[in-house]
């Protein structure tokens, strides 16, 4: 179950008229409310919402407002728990006793000289 909130461009109830007849062609819908004063359409139902915005942009100037499910289901509220300040002075201590880096050992670098030595230094270079 999905819920679409759409604003349409839409001045009287003619025109109402249509847009809902638009929308109420494509399967899978429960429920489709309009909201005059602010111009909004909810479409509820399993269907895809990307498919009622085609159907709606084809003849009114349509803007999405929210796509979500139709209901939240209420979440059951978690009891704090106080052992948390006791497992972070933990984790604290542990990370104070491990070295969290680990040094390079520094190589000596070896700057090599080649040395060219020329058995007659006049003679040409290409031959």
């Amino acid at each position: 179950m999905q819920k679409l909130v759409v604003t349409l461009d839409i001045q009287d109830d003619n025109n109402k008229q249509k847009a809902i007849k638009l929308v109420s062609s494509i399967p899978g819908l429960d429920s489709i409310s309009m909201n005059m004063k602010e111009k909004k359409l909810t479409v509820i139902g399993d269907m895809d919402p990307v498919a009622v915005v085609k159907k709606l942009r084809k003849n009114y100037y349509t803007d999405i407002v929210t796509v979500g499910p139709a209901k939240e289901p209420e979440k059951p509220k978690k009891p704090e728990e106080p052992n948390t300040v006791v497992q972070v002075s933990d984790f604290i201590h542990a990370m104070q006793a491990h070295n969290s880096y680990y040094n390079n050992p520094l190589y000596s670098r070896y700057n090599g000289y080649a040395r060219s030595v020329e058995e007659d230094p006049n003679s040409c270079v290409i031959c």
